[in-house]
């Protein structure tokens, strides 16, 4: 492989779908997992859960920078653990392989009293947005993807959940944004569907 990219995959909010497209991205790229900040579910992390749906034997899972114990907002999550997030210390792992990083939340999750999620993207990520329909999500979407464009990024957009064609179009025209395909709400997600969804995108996702 010619030069490995970094994917980072942030969402307009939190439950829009960022994991299971993780780990789509993560399996159609046989790339590398790093979710640097984890709050809750540490007995089933995000790592664990994109790990399980992932069936390719070439990709990493990299171990959290924080992992923390209380399902909240990480600044409010580490508060409680007694401890203090220093963005400095997050560092991206360095891989040969193509790596995809998980944010938590939106890109304003706060991360400290100064630093939000935001700050975890490297000048050089290529930026997927997660957007999934609801009131408001159209407002969300924008948001996220302008402020990723004033920063100086080129976000491409994942749709998940159930087809909202009013919704995608003016998401699209508003914001310019490539459209790298849409997960739908399946039954269940394992790993013959997450393989079945990297075919599909993993064109598109090689173009990044």
């Amino acid at each position: 492989m010619a030069n490995s990219k970094k994917i980072f995959i942030t969402g307009i909010g939190t439950d829009v779908g960022k994991t299971v497209a993780s780990a789509i991205v993560v399996e159609a790229l046989q790339a590398d997992y790093f979710k640097p900040v984890q709050a809750g579910d540490l007995s089933y992390s995000d790592t664990h859960k994109v790990k399980e749906l992932v069936s390719n034997t070439n990709s990493k899972f990299h171990p959290n920078s924080y992992a923390l114990e209380t399902p909240m907002s990480p600044h409010a999550a580490a508060e409680i653990d007694g401890i203090t997030i220093d963005i400095d210390t997050i560092k991206i792992p360095k891989t040969k392989n193509d790596i995809v990083v998980e944010g938590a939340g939106g890109l304003l999750v706060p991360l400290n009293e100064e630093d939000t999620i935001l700050e975890l993207i490297d000048a050089d990520c290529k930026v997927i947005v997660v957007s999934r329909h609801y009131l408001g999500s159209i407002n969300h979407t924008l948001m996220t993807v302008k402020l990723l464009q004033e920063k100086g990024f080129d976000p491409v957009i994942i749709f998940s959940g159930d087809e909202h064609p009013t919704t995608e179009s003016i998401i699209k025209k508003m914001t310019g944004s490539k459209v790298i395909g849409r997960i739908d709400n399946e039954p269940y997600f394992d790993t013959m569907v997450v393989k079945e969804y990297a075919e599909l995108f993993r064109d598109r996702l090689e173009e990044l």
